[in-house]
């Protein structure tokens, strides 16, 4: 695992500041629309300093002067004393409500050849290089990097126990009805063992490659300090670790009576009468591969495998990426099968986002898939390799504003 540290955590503390009203989700799911939205709630709303709307260098240049500005009105607090934070994080999904635990904690970013930190995806340029600039001229991280690590004698339950009953820092239900709760810790005893527990396993990335790669260039230019970068860890075994399907929105394709047949060869094939039904059907799959087509208007085709659909799949292909519902449906049957190039392609991340272009007819076709296991994530990291892109949503996001880390002890 990393080392972590306590940090000195910048927290929104003027009174008068309704935290729902300033948090933000991290910048890679906030639309244009959304950030719009973001802006007129509240004039502190921290996406002003996480992805303001002004363009070019002028925006990097602004989003710290906004955040440095608002540390000397005192609209944001640095706490005196360097902390651990837990963060509690209580939500509905799929009928069921889940908790999960997580520790906020300054850690040191470290090269995946050293196999302490894993990654699971490749990083674009163009992200790293937005993240780089905010960087530069904030000195401050909005959004934790998402570390996930295997803990199967359930010990970070045990240490957080304790912490659980003690009063919160705050309490916060965002605008997805998910409801967070955070707790500081800084008795020193305490600390160390966090810093004992997490120091003997290795983590994985589950979200924040970019936010990662960007801590890692910021420690090549300013040496082994400035490694340490910001993070969530909590443990995989943890039933509200969850992780969503990204869906495919396909503006080419065949309608779903002629891609039955090209289907039919490698897969058990049965029609629903819409989406919703698809989805459902296709989570629920015990297959070793299944996916779904929906139609605007004819309803959804799910597809469950047979053993054949393996040889759909490039013989060289390491078995960690065979094993993948999303690895299958670009290698082995949009382009081979459906004749759908790969421009064709777009992703959401959520069911109701593709019911509405069957519904509106803004698409051919949507594929949808189900959720990918915490395993097959660690199974692809392990191996060194990358998984298809837009393989996993890991739910809920963690807010940006909650808890600031700077990267100096002191403004």
């Amino acid at each position: 695992m990393p080392e972590i540290l306590p940090f000195p955590g910048i927290r929104y503390e003027r009174d008068g500041v309704e935290l729902a009203r300033v948090l933000a989700p991290p910048y890679d799911v906030i639309s244009p629309a959304m950030r719009d939205e973001l802006y007129a709630r509240d004039p502190h709303n921290i996406v002003r300093a996480v992805l303001n709307r002004t363009p070019g260098e002028s925006g990097y240049v602004e989003a710290g002067e906004t955040l440095h500005g608002w540390e000397k009105e005192g609209v944001l607090r640095r706490e005196a004393t360097p902390a651990l934070y837990v963060l509690e994080q209580t939500f509905t999904e799929g009928g069921r409500t889940f908790r999960r635990l997580g520790l906020l904690a300054r850690f040191r970013a470290e090269d995946p050849e050293r196999g302490i930190i894993l990654p699971h995806e490749q990083t674009r340029k163009a992200a790293k290089e937005d993240r780089w600039r905010l960087l530069q001229t904030t000195q401050a991280n909005f959004s934790p990097i998402f570390l996930m690590f295997p803990d199967p004698g359930a010990r970070f339950s045990a240490l957080t126990a304790d912490t659980l009953e003690q009063p919160t820092l705050a309490h916060v239900t965002d605008d997805g009805g998910v409801d967070h709760r955070l707790w500081r810790v800084d008795d020193a005893t305490r600390i160390a063992e966090w810093q004992g527990f997490l120091g003997d396993t290795k983590a994985y990335i589950a979200d924040g490659h970019h936010r990662h790669a960007t801590a890692l260039r910021w420690r090549d230019e300013h040496g082994p300090d400035g490694a340490w970068t910001f993070g969530y860890l909590t443990p995989m075994e943890s039933p509200g670790l969850l992780v969503l399907p990204y869906h495919r929105i396909l503006s080419e394709g065949p309608s779903l009576e002629a891609a039955t047949p090209r289907l039919a060869e490698h897969f058990d094939l049965s029609r629903v009468p819409d989406p919703g039904s698809a989805a459902a059907a296709v989570a629920e799959s015990k297959a070793r591969w299944a996916f779904a087509l929906a139609e605007p208007g004819q309803g959804g085709l799910v597809a469950e495998s047979r053993p054949s659909a393996e040889t759909l799949l490039p013989v060289d292909a390491p078995s960690c990426l065979r094993a993948l519902d999303p690895y299958l449906l670009h290698h082995g049957v949009l382009g081979p099968l459906l004749d759908i190039p790969d421009t064709a392609v777009s992703y959401v991340h959520s069911l109701a986002e593709a019911e509405e272009a069957v519904e509106k007819g803004a698409c051919r076709l949507a594929a949808l898939l189900r959720g990918t296991p915490v395993q097959q994530i660690v199974d692809v990291a392990d191996a060194g390799e990358s998984m298809p892109a837009k393989s996993t949503f890991f739910h809920p996001k963690l807010p940006s504003g909650l808890v600031t880390h700077p990267l100096a002890e002191t403004s």
